[in-house]
């Protein structure tokens, strides 16, 4: 009885909590099918009584928002892929090759995560622009992003996890290490490729740093970036601002929701071992 009833506590906390972090979601997409007039009144009406669906077909008006979206649909998808390639094929490596200076090459990479980006984004940007000429383009931040020592990290765990005899055994029956990466360590790794997805794609369809600082042009900025010249240009417009942040959230929903089995697989199998 004394479980049961601890159980039915533990679950009333958890959906208050879920029911308090979803309430300014909720509040949110209300606003964006309300005239400005109607956003702050109080009480809250949280289901409007006239939905107003010009909300939702001004906003790819008054800026170049659909732009702005193809800019970072593109950005996001180009990094997330280059991400799972370079860090499930080092991860490979160091979870499952000898080589001299192998630990302390990875503690060394790994190392960089404690690093704050903002300690060498100033020197990053000279050499991009000065070096590669870069400057203007969504190829520099595709070249800043497309290594993560995170998703490294993560994919490296999981694979310290399957056991070394499946290599051996492939190794025997004449298959290449490639060809063991692709056809055994790449369908194992479903649940820690889908968390590295997850994180990737949410940190690049988000960033607003990178872009602010690498693209000057109107005609390549991402969406973040759009969202801030829309605050600024249409400030008291509060339903439209709403209404594309519901539209930049829709996305990352999207890919969540579809992964999220896998996520907190992968959570559980990679993330947390050491």
């Amino acid at each position: 009885m004394g479980k049961a009833r601890t159980k039915v506590i533990l679950y009333v906390i958890l959906i208050l909590l879920a029911f308090t972090m979803l309430l300014p979601f909720v509040w949110m997409l209300s606003a964006s099918l309300k005239l400005n007039k109607d956003v702050f009144t109080f009480p809250i009406q949280w289901i409007p009584q006239n939905p107003r669906w010009e909300n939702y077909q001004d906003i790819w008006t008054v800026i170049p928002l659909g732009r702005f979206v193809g800019n970072t649909a593109i950005l996001t998808v180009i990094v997330t892929l280059l991400q799972l390639l370079t860090s499930s094929f080092a991860a490979y490596a160091f979870a499952k090759l000898d080589f001299k200076g192998k630990n302390a090459l990875f503690l060394g990479y790994i190392s960089t995560i404690a690093v704050p980006w903002q300690a060498y984004m100033v020197p990053q940007f000279i050499m991009m622009r000065n070096t590669f000429h870069l400057n203007d383009k969504l190829t520099a931040i595709v070249c800043l992003q497309a290594f993560s020592a995170f998703g490294v990290f993560l994919m490296r765990q999981f694979y310290a996890d399957i056991p070394n005899e499946l290599c051996e055994a492939a190794r025997i029956d004449g298959l290449n290490e490639y060809q063991i990466w692709g056809k055994i360590m790449l369908p194992l790794s479903k649940p820690a490729l889908s968390t590295l997805t997850i994180f990737t794609f949410v940190n690049t369809w988000n960033d607003f740093l990178g872009p602010l600082i690498y693209l000057t042009t109107t005609e390549k900025k991402t969406l973040q970036i759009g969202l801030r010249m829309f605050i600024s240009q249409y400030s008291t417009e509060y339903g439209l601002i709403m209404a594309a942040s519901v539209v930049a959230l829709i996305p990352v929903l999207i890919v969540f929701l579809s992964l999220q089995k896998y996520f907190v697989q992968g959570i559980a199998t990679s993330g947390l071992k050491g």
